[in-house]
């Protein structure tokens, strides 16, 4: 078995520009996945893993054989050589190299009557990674991200949604190709916005639907808020006018799971 020891290591150099640079994910493709249970859930979300790189004093190669059935390039690396590459101050020994998905609008398989959560231009990666954990939480049907501001294998990403960028189906877009996509589709369109809305619980979403949330900051898209089918709002009780976009995204999605039953 391969052992690397040196930071200096090209292979290793590579792996740095992977986890802090979009441009090198992009480029080959690949991503780092840290963590054992985030690779178990990006093999249970059918990512091929290429290569695993562990730290014998905190996680056995036996332990990694029995992570998959896929033949992997496993690689022993030294403390340093760990805490160069590694991203989250815990650790549990082991870093994957994954191959990225295309997350395309039509690679998303929906069934008859989808229920989907439209990220636009959200740019924290804690929100968007809270958003993927109710995604999963809800067990909705997709996740479309439109102008997205960060890419999806960010590591950011990866560490906020606790892997569940790896359990949803995800599709990434522009504004525009997405509400294409939902009237092709005819899937009604919520976006949650001031503006001309109803308050979200007299609504039904029982039908094929789409919860379309914006940054804090400046919201939903003008051009959502005049391709939807209905804005909504949640109703403001306190002094402020409006909530972490987070959470609203939680209340909306289990608003819709409520009058489906949770089904």
């Amino acid at each position: 078995m391969k052992q690397i020891t040196s930071v200096q290591n090209p292979f290793i150099k590579s792996l740095v520009q992977l986890q802090e640079k979009s441009k090198s994910r992009k480029q080959t493709g690949t991503f780092l996945i840290e963590g054992k249970r985030e690779i178990e859930l990006a093999l249970k979300g059918n990512y091929e893993l290429e290569t695993v790189l562990f730290l014998p004093e905190i996680i056995s190669e036996e332990q990694i054989n029995k992570l998959t059935n896929q033949q992997l390039n496993i690689i022993e690396i030294s403390k340093e050589v760990y805490q160069k590459i590694a991203y989250r101050d815990s650790t549990e020994g082991i870093i994957a190299v994954a191959k990225s998905k295309s997350l395309q609008l039509s690679d998303l398989e929906l069934k008859e009557n989808p229920l989907i959560l439209v990220l636009e231009s959200i740019e924290k990666p804690g929100n968007i990674g809270a958003m993927l954990r109710t995604a999963d939480a809800a067990n909705i049907d997709a996740v479309i991200i439109a102008n997205p501001k960060s890419d999806i294998y960010n590591p950011n990403n990866i560490r906020s949604s606790v892997g569940c960028v790896f359990t949803n189906q995800i599709a990434v877009c522009t504004t525009d190709e997405a509400i294409a996509f939902l009237k092709e589709k005819r899937i009604a369109i919520y976006s949650a916005t001031l503006q001309n809305s109803n308050e979200y619980h007299k609504v039904s979403y029982t039908s094929a639907t789409a919860l379309v949330v914006g940054t804090e900051a400046t919201g939903v898209s003008q051009t959502f808020r005049e391709n939807s089918t209905q804005n909504i709002i949640i109703p403001m009780q306190g002094e402020i006018d409006s909530m972490n976009v987070s959470v609203a995204a939680a209340i909306l999605l289990f608003e819709a799971k409520r009058q489906r039953e949770f089904k």
